[in-house]
């Protein structure tokens, strides 16, 4: 899963967070460009062993749905189109499966279960923004209906590298499997 690495997270330039802030609020700015390149190496390796890739993401708010999220990050509401879209190292293909959704988890209103149900897969690898929002809250729910998961630790990113390793550690401790990208990949060529 790729989770909203889209240029809203990201900036359409890697800038410091205050800087990145100017452009999109919803920014992590120079920090999820970390992680873009590792994003992009597991991205490489599933496609080489087809393995269904899939995008969790937040879609252009209207009016109508801004719900408690748009309540809570009134910035989301007034994205510009550019900042919807995803990220060109990491963007979706033909046969990737997009899955807009409103609320941090990408089990929450979207058919997420139900595809991978179809596909017959039993684990997960989960990259994407943020760390302790839409990251985590798609962890604990894959952990909470019985899925293996996966969180490389640098293929992930939020705004705050202190609010990122906190999550990572609980993430550890409770819901997943946290190591590095590379330790990953090394564990994911061998299946």
């Amino acid at each position: 899963m790729i989770i909203d690495v889209q240029y809203r997270t990201v900036g359409t330039e890697p800038r410091p967070f205050d800087e990145a802030l100017q452009e999109f609020t919803t920014s992590c700015g120079e920090e999820g460009w970390a992680a873009v390149p590792q994003i992009q190496q597991l991205l490489e390796l599933f496609r080489a062993k087809d393995w269904p890739v899939f995008y969790p993401h937040v879609a252009p708010k209207q009016s109508y749905d801004q719900g408690a999220l748009g309540a809570k990050v009134p910035g989301i509401m007034n994205i510009p189109a550019k900042g919807y879209e995803f990220v060109a190292e990491v963007a979706p293909r033909e046969g990737d499966v997009l899955l807009p959704k409103r609320h941090p988890s990408a089990f929450f209103g979207t058919p997420l279960a139900s595809y991978l149900v179809q596909s017959g897969i039993d684990s997960l690898v989960v990259t994407g923004c943020t760390t302790s929002g839409c990251v985590r809250g798609s962890v604990v729910d894959a952990f909470s209906l019985n899925y293996k998961v996966a969180v490389p630790s640098d293929a992930v990113y939020d705004r705050s590298p202190i609010v990122h390793e906190v999550n990572l550690f609980d993430m550890g401790q409770k819901y997943a499997d946290v190591c590095t990208t590379s330790e990953l990949i090394t564990k994911l060529e061998a299946l």
